[in-house]
């Protein structure tokens, strides 16, 4: 079970209806009592405009975290003692799901690339929620499973 403050969970909510039509991504550190949401930078319509042959689909349909935000984040785990906790995305127009891109993104070399992470998908229709779904890692069934999310 992935349990979420509710002030955490208002602060993606926003973030995801701010950033509508296009996809939101961003991380959620804790120390263990407090949560502490990072909001990243999607970079997906840039890589798309620059190289679509390589990145075929925009902002509305994918996400790349830029690469300074996620060092931002990794460095803050190192000074801060905080844990990633979760990393999050939304969905524009589309149900909340794990996708095998969301997979394939949250592995390397088959295994989990933040072990411990979860891994939080929002749908957002007309820059209004619609549902939010967890995915954690599951070494028994070697996949991402949909576990509740408690907080909601």
């Amino acid at each position: 079970m992935l349990t979420l403050q509710p002030e955490t969970l208002s602060e993606i909510y926003n973030h995801a209806e701010s950033e509508f039509p296009h996809e939101c991504c961003g991380a959620i550190l804790s120390d263990g009592a407090q949560e502490f949401v990072w909001r990243c930078r999607n970079i997906q319509n840039e890589l798309h405009q620059n190289d679509p042959d390589t990145y075929p689909r925009d902002a509305r349909t994918a996400y790349v975290i830029h690469p300074d935000d996620l060092i931002a984040i990794h460095k803050e785990t190192e000074t801060a003692n905080q844990q990633i906790k979760v990393f999050y995305h939304s969905h524009p127009n589309h149900e909340a799901y794990f996708s095998e891109k969301d997979k394939a993104d949250a592995l390397i070399w088959d295994e989990p690339a933040y072990p411990g992470a979860t891994y939080l998908v929002i749908s957002v229709y007309d820059a209004e929620i619609r549902a939010v779904k967890a995915f954690a890692y599951d070494e028994e069934a070697g996949d991402f499973i949909d576990v509740p999310l408690a907080g909601t």
